[in-house]
């Protein structure tokens, strides 16, 4: 099932496993995906003497994985393969102590401290880009706290439980029956909602105050700069983010990167960490700042979970995050109806109707995508022309299952709370409002910028961009902000680089000339 290449690829990363696996297979002898299975975790066992594969005949399609013999509490009930098979590998791994996903000394703490006992299922499609970092998280937190167990449930073999549920979305997170999580998250994310949901043990929470030269508020291309460019000038650095990358690392395609053709997020976003690690920065990630304090020259920054962080220079580069729609109807269905990535939500949409708002280039380029599994794209613009490149609007237009509004304000989304049924939006020109059916919503309005905790500490503009000045300066003495949070015009990864590199700069030159400490 796997090619010759890859099969040597797993010898190399299982050659050094510690202990015994066992892939404890239960399934029904006659289900459709049995031999796809079985073939791939031959293939997987067969990479390694450390890992053998065990097969039973049980009801339905499911596995375990046992180290020496003892459940890891880690279920697939599906086929791992596609995105998910990097979830399967990186559970062995985390089970033996290894992956690069499994967290530092402090998270790994509050993981630890969670109460449990607590019983996770993640519902995820084989097509989803953002499951895998919900499912390689949770199996993680299983394997470093043995009151924790998780299983992941592939949606297209257990069709009927999806139904039941009325899920049109993933990843969907339930803990012990509940709905936790439903779309795009990370360890951090997660764990914080764990501990709102169990409780942890509150002495697991570091309250000393840990200093440092700078400190980079967000791990993608501009705060991996900012790090870069100030640990070269022999400061000692940390940065703080909810994952390295940030949003870099839900693009798909990357073309546009000077010097390098083609990549992917996922690989830039390797290549920044892979970067980060050549030089003394403390890569401190699932954190987000909550609080930020001014005491004299000195900046605090407390996370959500308590840590607490002091510098006289602050590089905020958090970036953005997906805007939402805030119409009456949306919060209660998202992950129900209303979804922000065509990629990884676009397949329970086959055969049926959806709405895209927003038409520049992510919408346009999601109506495209769309076209190809849904019945029927709606694409609803509120400005008078779609702002999206020329090429792709000749693209969508060429669709025979497009149509296309502009000057269209989206007023409410219409729905039961278990699914939605239709849009009801307003002709600006005419003022003529009604209601279109249909079966799911993709809102692609583009990004707000991450700048909350320091909206009420420096001056900020209407949408909640950071004001800097050429230098990347804010309107406080040692707190610099860079990329898609900032006022710079044109949010792109290169010049989110360059501006967390002169914001660094900036900062070694106020330490210089004793603007700063």
């Amino acid at each position: 099932m796997l090619d010759q290449a890859l099969k040597e690829q797993l010898k190399s990363i299982f050659a050094t496993l510690e202990s015994h696996y066992t892939f404890d297979v239960k399934i029904a002898p006659a289900h459709e995906s049995k031999e796809e299975l079985v073939g791939l975790l031959g293939d997987v066992a067969d990479s390694s003497n450390k890992i053998n594969l065990l097969v039973n005949d049980g009801d339905g399609l499911a596995f375990s994985i046992l180290k020496n013999d003892i459940d890891t509490d880690i279920k697939f009930r599906g086929v791992p393969n596609g995105h998910e098979f990097t979830s399967l590998l990186l559970a062995i791994l985390n089970a033996d102590g290894k992956g690069k996903n499994l967290p530092d000394e402090t998270i790994t703490k509050r993981v630890q401290a969670l109460k449990g006992p607590i019983h996770l299922t993640t519902y995820v499609s084989l097509t989803c880009t953002n499951c895998p970092d919900v499912v390689q998280a949770l199996n993680a937190m299983t394997t470093l706290n043995k009151s924790i167990s998780h299983e992941m449930v592939d949606g297209a073999i257990n069709q009927a439980e999806v139904d039941a549920l009325k899920l049109h979305g993933v990843p969907a997170v339930y803990a012990d029956g509940k709905l936790l999580h439903s779309g795009r998250s990370d360890f951090g994310e997660l764990l914080a909602k764990l501990e709102a949901e169990y409780g942890i043990d509150e002495s697991a929470i570091d309250s000393s105050i840990k200093t440092y030269d700078v400190l980079v508020v967000g791990g993608g291309p501009a705060g991996a700069a900012a790090a870069i460019y100030s640990a070269r000038k022999g400061l000692k650095v940390a940065v703080l983010a909810e994952r390295i990358g940030g949003q870099v690392k839900d693009t798909v395609s990357i073309e546009n990167l000077i010097s390098i053709p083609e990549t992917t997020g996922s690989v830039l976003a390797d290549n920044l960490r892979t970067h980060m690690a050549q030089y003394p920065i403390d890569i401190l990630e699932h954190r987000q700042v909550k609080k930020v304090e001014l005491d004299e020259t000195q900046k605090i920054l407390t996370t959500v979970n308590g840590e607490r962080f002091s510098a006289p220079a602050v590089i905020v580069a958090s970036g953005a995050s997906w805007r939402k729609l805030n119409v009456p109807g949306e919060s209660e269905h998202i992950g129900h109806g209303v979804a922000f990535c065509p990629h990884c939500d676009g397949p329970f949409y086959k055969g049926k109707h959806v709405a895209v708002v927003g038409g520049g280039n992510s919408g346009i380029e999601a109506a495209i995508d769309l076209a190809g599994i849904c019945s029927k794209v709606t694409v609803l613009e509120f400005l008078d022309e779609l702002k999206a490149d020329q090429v792709l609007q000749e693209k969508v237009k060429a669709l025979p299952n497009t149509e296309v509004f502009t000057s269209t304000q989206t007023l409410q989304v219409i729905g039961n709370g278990e699914k939605v049924s239709g849009i009801q939006i307003k002709n600006r020109i005419t003022e003529e409002i009604r209601q279109i059916d249909l079966d799911g919503i993709f809102v692609q309005i583009g990004l707000a910028p991450n700048s909350g905790p320091f909206q009420n500490i420096v001056a900020t503009n209407r949408p909640g961009e950071i004001i800097i000045d050429e230098h990347c300066r804010t309107n406080v003495p040692g707190i610099y902000a860079a990329g898609d949070v900032s006022t710079v015009p044109f949010k792109q990864i290169i010049i989110a680089m360059g501006e967390g590199a002169k914001a660094a700069l900036s900062a070694f030159d106020d330490r210089v000339r004793g603007v700063i400490g």
